[in-house]
């Protein structure tokens, strides 16, 4: 279902919109409205699983055992020293 509408765009905008029309890439300046808007929506839906994703984490972390610095550094170096170690294992070499 399409909904008729009325918006205002820059002239910057106006443009734009009508030399992608006029190079063929949509047939109206409609379809470039709500192209504009489907990207922003996925980009919207991206950044709240994202967030969400993050919040989980963190409650996550906070729930869980707590690690010094000092135990969190010895596993770091221990991660580090055992990339290259699979980078090679991974490549056949």
């Amino acid at each position: 279902m399409t909904v008729k509408t009325s918006i205002s765009l820059t002239d910057k905008q106006e443009a734009f919109a009508r030399s992608l029309v006029h190079a063929g890439q949509f047939s109206s300046l409609s379809s470039v409205v709500q192209q504009g808007l489907d990207l922003l929506r996925s980009k919207t839906e991206a950044k709240n699983l994202e967030t969400e994703a993050l919040r989980l984490l963190l409650r996550e972390r906070q729930a869980g055992e707590l690690i010094s610095s000092s135990d969190m550094g010895l596993k770091i170096k221990k991660m580090a020293a055992q990339k290259p170690k699979r980078r090679l294992r991974d490549n056949n070499i």
